[in-house]
């Protein structure tokens, strides 16, 4: 938290990068009770994507009722078999990720390991040349296989914990279902909540 606020006061906003290679490894224990407290499927993961916490309805996603151990490489590798046409649905957003973090982490075993593997097969190699440097993981529901609720659709909001920068929280709004929200009713829905005070 100093180094964010010596940042910030010097004026030149957040941290570009980690004061040392420890920022992200982990979270302090609220974390662990907070996400058991959210119903929505929640997990919290290090600077390398491992996983430091789950709650029990992200757990029943899987079909094995524990999970991933390294989230980013399970929405790559993994988990391909449960996402619904992945080269299109997930893998431009998803691959991104792993270029900006490396960018910002160049040093991490976990993520230039998997970066090597990324590159070693043909399927994602190729996918990895072409894709995009800014990621865009929540904009979009997006096919996923829930080993309870059957096929659904997904929406992944992520956020950081402050005192832990480099660690996300992360929240998946699942919807059985292959019917995708229209970008109307969207809108509508925004309209909807918007306060009766604001002025267009």
């Amino acid at each position: 938290m100093e180094w964010i606020a010596l940042c910030r006061y010097a004026g030149i906003g957040d941290p570009p990068g980690p004061l040392t290679p420890k920022s992200g490894e982990a979270v302090s224990e609220i974390w662990h009770e907070a996400i058991n407290g959210i119903t929505h499927p929640a997990f919290v993961v290090d600077a390398s994507w491992k996983v430091l916490a789950r709650n029990q309805p992200f757990s029943e996603i899987f079909p094995s009722d524990e999970g991933p151990s390294n989230a980013l490489r399970w929405m790559i590798f993994e988990g391909r078999s449960l996402m619904a046409e992945w080269d299109t649905t997930w893998a431009p957003h998803v691959l991104p990720i792993l270029r900006t973090d490396l960018a910002a982490r160049p040093d991490d075993c976990v993520l230039k390991g998997l970066e090597e593997d990324v590159l070693a097969d043909p399927r994602t190699s190729r996918l990895y040349g072409v894709a995009g440097i800014a990621p865009r993981i929540d904009e979009s529901e997006r096919p996923l296989q829930h080993a309870m609720h059957g096929p659904g659709l997904v929406k992944v909001c992520m956020a950081q914990p402050t005192a832990s920068p480099g660690t996300r929280l992360i929240f998946l709004i699942f919807r059985p279902g292959n019917q995708k929200s229209s970008p109307l009713r969207s809108r509508i829905l925004r309209e909807s909540e918007a306060s009766p005070f604001e002025v267009a």
